[in-house]
């Protein structure tokens, strides 16, 4: 299976990434791979301890990993967001008709450059737990949303 490859250019600019991991299907097995890989592929600054979760939407499954990884990349936004699908896939992630539904990996972009672009940071204790602990470890804010 071919994979993306990140190349870097010299002196490009790089952009700091906060990632939510998700798993449940041998989640023990597909988290230290997705680490394995994003660690030997991208500068990791910081990484939350994993924790257990219940489903949320699609009940009949089993219990999602969840943690959260803070990364630095030289890809733009659109790159490094394809790359992490190209990761999912790697590690054999379907895509079915049950959108909420069991998966051997999800990585999401939570946070971009300081600023959250994932809504699910708000919402969802299983995104911002481990986030806010790799906020915590990194010394890193996030930059505060306008509200309207």
């Amino acid at each position: 299976m071919q994979h993306m490859l990140l190349q870097t250019t010299p002196g490009a600019a790089h952009h700091e990434c906060l990632i939510s991991l998700g798993t449940n299907i041998e989640p023990e097995h597909h988290f230290v791979e997705a680490l394995t890989i994003l660690r030997s592929e991208c500068e990791l600054i910081a990484s939350s301890e994993a924790i257990r979760t219940a489903p949320v939407g699609y009940q009949h499954q089993p219990d999602f990993l969840n943690a959260a990884l803070l990364v630095r990349t030289p890809l733009v936004y659109d790159a490094f967001r394809a790359y992490l699908k190209d990761v999912e896939n790697r590690l054999g992630r379907v895509r079915g008709p049950i959108k909420s539904g069991p998966r051997t990996m999800d990585l999401d972009i939570v946070a971009w450059d300081g600023e959250v672009i994932d809504e699910g940071y708000y919402q969802h204790s299983y995104v911002r737990r481990p986030v806010d602990e790799v906020l915590t470890a990194s010394c890193r804010t996030l930059k505060q949303r306008e509200h309207s």
